[in-house]
C-alpha cells in the first residue's frame, strides 16, 4: 500500500506536534522543517483542524496544536481521514472505476481484506507512540 505525500506530510506534521504538544507550531515553521510549500501544508492543517485533530489560533504565540492528547489519537483514524477518496485500486472508487473483469476478479476480495488489516493494526497505535523525541542538545 502506497499513501498520497498529502498522509505522509500530515503523519509527519502530527508527529512534530505529539513531540511537544504544549506548543504551537507555524505553517512556515513546519514547511521548512519538511522542505514542503507552505499552500500546500495550510491544505494539510485545514482539513486536520475541519476534523478536530489540531486546533489553530492566529497572531502572536499562533499556530497549530493537538486538540487533544496525543495517546487519544490513533493512526488508523489519521490514515482514514488523509486518504478519504483515495482508493487503494480503482476499483475500489465510488463509481466501480474502469474494470474489463468486474464481477469475474478474485482479487478485490484480498486487496479489501489486506487494507483493513493495515488499518486495524494502525488502530492498535497512537501518535503518541510515534512521536518525534527532542533533539538532543549538541
Amino acid at each position: 500500500m502506497r499513501l498520497t505525500s498529502f498522509t505522509d506530510y500530515g503523519l509527519r506534521m502530527l508527529m512534530r506536534m505529539a513531540s511537544d504538544p504544549g506548543r504551537a507550531y507555524s505553517s512556515t515553521e513546519l514547511a521548512e522543517e519538511f522542505c514542503l510549500s507552505r499552500n500546500h501544508l495550510a491544505k494539510i492543517m485545514q482539513r486536520l483542524a475541519r476534523e478536530g485533530l489540531i486546533e489553530t489560533r492566529r497572531g502572536g504565540g499562533g499556530g497549530a496544536v493537538l486538540a487533544r492528547p496525543a495517546s487519544e489519537i490513533r493512526l488508523g483514524a489519521i490514515v482514514r481521514l488523509l486518504e478519504e477518496g483515495q482508493a487503494l485500486v480503482e476499483c475500489f472508487n465510488a463509481d466501480g472505476g474502469d474494470c474489463t473483469i468486474d464481477g469475474q476478479c478474485r482479487l478485490k476480495a484480498r486487496l479489501r481484506s489486506a487494507e483493513a488489516a493495515f488499518l486495524a493494526d494502525l488502530d492498535r497505535s497512537t501518535l503518541a507512540d510515534i512521536a518525534l523525541k527532542p533533539a538532543r542538545a549538541a
